[in-house]
């Protein structure tokens, strides 16, 4: 049916470009472990690899939640429940993200002290919840908020080249064991605190 006023049936299967809606969607939700070297989107203009080349053909239907540098690895949210999207990737939520970071020079006490008093970047002060130095080229920040290459830039500012950068948690969820280019459905306990933690 093509023609405005067209009716159905409740028996009818209605689709709009090949899907077929007026179901209830089944939410599906998945953690994948995204290796550094690929784009977090469908397609990439230039040809890079991308986070759907590497999973399976059932979960290549997910968007992110959020997003990863191309040459940043770790924990990445797919799903297509948009009302927990939304809430996620808000400011308002203020989910906060934990990322181990290995800098040259080394990210010192020194480091983490200036990054606790906050960083001027271009679009506004970096403000962080934690950050923690843990051992000779390592350390770990915790934010709140998600501007684009925040990390990134908050090291380049105080003059340090960011070697590695890994997201371990997102929200109340962390990585584990889940090997780098590995992907798991969310268990149900998993998918609860994510909907706890933005009041849903």
């Amino acid at each position: 049916m093509r023609e405005l006023g067209s009716k159905a049936s409740p028996t009818d299967l209605i689709e709009v470009d090949g899907q077929p809606i007026g179901r209830a969607l089944r939410h599906r939700y998945v953690m994948f472990h995204k290796p550094s070297g690929c784009v977090t989107t469908r397609s990439d203009p230039e040809g890079r690899r991308t986070v759907y080349d590497l999973l399976y053909d059932d979960d290549r239907v997910l968007h992110t939640v959020g997003r990863l540098d191309w040459d940043s690895s770790g924990l990445l949210l797919l799903t297509n429940d948009g009302e927990l999207t939304h809430r996620l990737t808000h400011p308002r939520y203020g989910i906060q993200k934990l990322y181990r970071v290995a800098t040259k020079p080394w990210p010192t006490e020194k480091y983490m002290r200036l990054i606790r008093r906050g960083v001027e970047l271009e679009d506004g002060i970096a403000k962080v919840k934690k950050a923690k130095y843990l051992h000779a080229d390592t350390c770990e920040l915790t934010l709140g908020e998600g501007r684009n290459r925040e990390v990134r830039r908050i090291f380049e500012t105080l003059g340090c080249e960011v070697l590695y950068l890994c997201r371990m948690q997102f929200g109340p969820l962390t990585i584990g064991t889940l090997r780098e280019g590995a992907a798991r459905p969310l268990k149900d306990d998993e998918v609860q605190r994510l909907r706890d933690a933005v009041g849903l």
